[in-house]
């Protein structure tokens, strides 16, 4: 695959990791882009062990297994040797899913329409939480709708896309409906092209404290730990 810095570098991500999910971001995301894919956030999640999430797709916002296969294969070694946690973990590579993170700004743009929650990372009149119908982008700023505003507020609100800690798609009937069309096409087209049926594949390395660490992939990008409950 060729790279695509000239599109990654006009479309940064705005809303970043912190701590030790910064730490894995900042060696995984030049590694990604080198393979000409997109990292979208790396979760870290310490339920039944600790997990390094880490959600990546392509610019048009697909993603494969076989993407998935690529980025373990690259980033694995680069990881083991950086040693960014300081214990084992397991590590997964997904698509974003279908509440996805909204990151860049290419990411507001492509779902407006829809719903989305947001959790601010600075405050807007003592208020760190909104829900709403995204209506679009304006400079660095998302377009609310609110569906949860008191009576005294305005039904509209600013919100700053860099004050974000975390903005996500909600699920509606529509984007399931939508996704499972896509699935099917796509399954239709993989008989086409590959008769047989492909086993999943499974990254069989050791962790540092020589403890197994299996990689899991899931481009469906169900049932990832949600570190933030919305309103």
């Amino acid at each position: 695959m060729q790279t695509t810095d000239t599109r990654v570098e006009s479309d940064p991500r705005l809303i970043v990791e912190q701590g030790a999910a910064a730490r894995v971001a900042a060696i995984a995301e030049p590694v990604i882009e080198g393979l000409g894919l997109r990292l979208v956030r790396v979760k870290i999640s310490g339920l039944s062990g600790c997990t390094v999430q880490i959600m990546a797709e392509r610019p048009d916002a697909t993603m494969t297994v076989e993407d998935c296969e690529t980025i373990s294969r690259a980033l694995s070694p680069v990881l083991d040797v950086a040693d960014p946690i300081d214990r084992a973990y397991r590590l997964e590579i997904s698509s974003p899913g279908l509440d996805r993170p909204l990151v860049r700004r290419s990411d507001f743009e492509r779902h407006v329409g829809s719903t989305i929650k947001v959790e601010m990372a600075i405050a807007i009149d003592g208020r760190r939480r909104f829900r709403g119908v995204l209506l679009g982008t304006e400079g660095g700023n998302a377009r609310l709708r609110s569906d949860n505003a008191a009576s005294e507020e305005a039904p509209e609100i600013l919100l700053p896309i860099g004050d974000m800690a975390e903005a996500k798609v909600t699920l509606s009937d529509t984007l399931i409906t939508q996704s499972l069309k896509r699935g099917k096409a796509q399954q239709r087209e993989a008989r086409r092209d590959k008769p047989s049926e492909r086993k999943p594949w499974r990254d069989t390395r050791r962790s540092r404290a020589d403890q197994p660490r299996p990689v899991q992939f899931r481009p469906d990008g169900d049932n990832r730990p949600d570190h933030h409950k919305g309103d």
